[in-house]
């Protein structure tokens, strides 16, 4: 065990999906070695050691958003005295849409040692099987539950042209898509991802509105979804203030000024400071 003073650490390490031939060697050294285990589920946790076929070395404690606050001091406090700590999820990567990002943040305060066990990730395998351009792409955790705000999210993906992946409970999926056939429009690609790497793994491809047809009869297991991005539309562009609408709607669903009108300047091919000044003056 790592129990010198003065070298203790933060190991974030991925766990896999559901198809354990995924997990990574280091992964498997570090719940042999590591002090103390922080684990979203420490049920899971055991189940998956024990099909690793190792037992881990040290303390196990439990690490979800209920408890995170109140772990933090003592996770902290044993990295800084000199252990290695390792943060494992359920599934996938520490941080993303997962437990870990508090724990990284209070270490970062401390100037303590943090690395990361690389692995499996469900955002970029559903990225690699959707069948879209992915050469860009944006995630956004999981869409609002609430319809008018699901769609109101769904408008600040309108004129966005990165590729859009996101998780959504099984029993949201097939609104999400009906809403998004109605403000992304029909013919937007897509693809949702189920069961990723599980012997059951599906992947359906094609426009918003079949996927939505397919979802309508029901969607099981863990989802990962994603939306292709809006074509860049061509403007010619006469004159900045023609831009404004389209600014003053995505402002209105609720995006940042500054980074639609950059967003919005460069597609266009015009100064952000003068369309900046235009939107501004529209407003007076």
């Amino acid at each position: 065990m790592n129990t010198v003073s003065g070298t203790g650490r933060l190991l974030l390490a991925a766990t896999p999906l559901g198809n354990l031939g995924d997990a990574t060697r280091r992964l498997v050294d570090a719940l042999a070695t590591a002090d103390l285990v922080a684990a979203e589920d420490t049920r899971k946790l055991r189940s998956l050691a024990s099909g690793l076929g190792v037992t881990p070395a040290g303390k196990v404690v439990s690490f979800y958003d209920a408890v995170e606050a109140a772990r933090l001091p003592g996770l902290v406090k044993a990295v800084a005295s000199g252990q290695t700590v390792l943060l494992v999820t359920d599934a996938g990567m520490p941080s993303v849409s997962d437990p870990g990002y508090r724990l990284v943040a209070a270490c970062v305060a401390e100037d303590l040692p943090i690395t990361c066990l690389p692995g499996p990730s469900a955002v970029v395998t559903a990225l690699a099987l959707s069948g879209v351009p992915v050469d860009r792409f944006c995630f956004d955790g999981f869409p609002p539950r609430k319809p008018g705000e699901r769609r109101k999210w769904l408008s600040t993906l309108a004129s966005e042209t990165r590729a859009c992946v996101f998780f959504e409970s099984p029993h949201r999926v097939a609104a999400t898509l009906a809403d998004a056939v109605e403000v992304l429009g029909a013919d937007r690609r897509g693809a949702v991802c189920r069961q990723l790497t599980k012997s059951d793994e599906q992947v359906e491809r094609g426009t918003l509105a079949e996927l939505a047809e397919w979802a309508a009869g029901g969607v099981g297991g863990e989802v990962t979804v994603v939306f292709a991005g809006a074509d860049p539309v061509a403007v010619d562009v006469t004159d900045v203030a023609d831009l404004v609408p389209a600014v003053q709607q995505r402002v209105a669903a609720g995006q940042r000024l500054k980074d639609v009108v950059a967003e919005v300047a460069a597609a266009a091919g015009v100064s952000k400071k003068a369309l900046y000044d235009s939107v501004v003056a529209a407003k007076k």
